[in-house]
């Protein structure tokens, strides 16, 4: 059986596109990076989520991001046990070895991860409490999001949830020791935002995560 076959033809197009343009224009910058290695002020922890972004919404460019993406935007707490933690390999480049400044979690509205995570939480998809579920066994991080907001109407929950998958991250974070001492030193920042698909706005967590206001 052929595993591997060549990329479809309109990827190639843009590629070749980018490659007459942006890179041509910026070559220099390319190969600056390329050489000196890089330098992000920032990292980002955001949705795998196809809507969301973040380059774009920040007009960001190469080198200025070090981003992270999974499902629902969350972070484990700290539990060196051995096993393999992609998104906390992440963060620990990130932090130790990139010495970033800015540390952003970013999660958004109609986010698929979170739902599912409330709908695993109220009984409604069995099929996500099973051991074999990699999505169900990764939002059972947002377990206890979900115990926060169960009991508001049921309308309020999922955007409610949202936030917490947001809050939670960021209280993991915290767990994690040199993490800690990054932001208890200054050297790191935390934030902790809400994009809004359909409005494109961003909503960010104030007043240790009880409030939120627009950026």
């Amino acid at each position: 059986m052929q595993t591997l076959r060549p990329l479809p033809q309109y990827l190639v197009t843009r590629y070749h596109g980018w490659k007459a343009t942006a890179y041509a224009e910026n070559s220099a910058w390319y190969s600056r990076l390329a050489t000196d290695g890089q330098r992000p002020r920032g990292m980002v922890i955001s949705c795998c989520d196809s809507r969301v972004h973040v380059t774009s919404i920040f007009g960001a460019d190469s080198g200025e991001f070090f981003i992270h993406r999974n499902i629902a935007n969350l972070v484990p707490p700290y539990a060196p046990d051995g096993l393999q933690h992609g998104t906390s390999a992440a963060v620990e480049y990130a932090v130790q070895a990139l010495k970033v400044a800015h540390l952003i979690v970013m999660g958004h509205t109609h986010c698929g991860g979170v739902a599912g995570c409330h709908a695993m939480c109220s009984g409604r998809a069995p099929e996500l409490e099973e051991k074999t579920s990699f999505v169900g066994r990764w939002m059972d991080i947002l377990r206890p999001g979900y115990d926060r907001v169960k009991d508001l109407p049921e309308d309020q929950q999922i955007p409610a949830l949202e936030r917490e998958a947001v809050l939670m991250s960021i209280e993991n974070l915290m767990t994690f020791p040199f993490v800690r001492t990054a932001v208890e030193t200054g050297q790191m920042s935390l934030h902790g935002l809400v994009h809004d698909i359909g409005q494109g706005t961003l909503m960010q967590a104030a007043d240790g995560g009880k409030a939120w206001m627009a950026v």
